[in-house]
């Protein structure tokens, strides 16, 4: 790696990132909405759902970034992904839950903390756990019937995103599990 490019900033994020059973379900919710003129669906590899958007961070940063995701112990969960949600002010299509699980609430809430802590906070704004499916979308769509299915949290990472020309492609850096979900933190 060159001095330059070991120097140079990378974007990067926690996040859950589905398994191909739940990709799929996610793939085939988005299959069924029609976004209009324009809208660009997500590519189904880059599904996810964000825990902690942690901006741009110099390479040497990483290290503090897997660090936090090494030192948290959080139990594992099951999210019911059961509506779908327009955002007017990002132009996304999302997938949602309408109930948000006691654990999912803690590892975002510690993931902030650890993040703040090290000076790498952003703007923590309310957690509104979803699945984006679709960017550019300028009118709210008319909905389907939503399919209901479950996401299984078993593992959180650590996600680099490199901005394309029409695509974000995102990485996984590292994975850390979650606790059994009889477990205690």
């Amino acid at each position: 790696m060159s001095k330059d490019s070991a120097d140079s900033g990378v974007r990067c994020f926690f996040a859950l990132w589905p398994d191909m059973e739940t990709q799929e379900r996610i793939a085939a919710a988005a299959a069924l909405v029609q976004c209009g003129t324009g809208a660009r669906p997500v590519p189904r590899e880059n599904y996810h759902l964000t825990l902690a958007f942690v901006g741009e961070v110099a390479v040497p940063r990483l290290a503090v970034l897997r660090q936090i995701g090494r030192d948290l112990r959080a139990p594992g969960f099951t999210l019911t992904i059961d509506a779908y949600g327009y955002w007017p002010e990002s132009e996304v299509l999302v997938a949602t839950a309408r109930d948000i699980p006691a654990a999912l609430a803690e590892i975002w809430q510690r993931l902030h903390g650890a993040l703040a802590g090290h000076a790498l906070a952003q703007n923590r704004k309310r957690l509104r756990p979803h699945a984006t499916l679709a960017r550019k979308v300028t009118q709210p769509p008319v909905w389907p019937a939503m399919p209901t299915f479950e996401w299984i949290a078993r593992e959180f990472s650590l996600v680099r995103s490199d901005l394309g020309s029409t695509q974000s492609v995102y990485t996984v850096v590292d994975s850390w599990p979650l606790l059994d979900e009889s477990s205690k933190a």
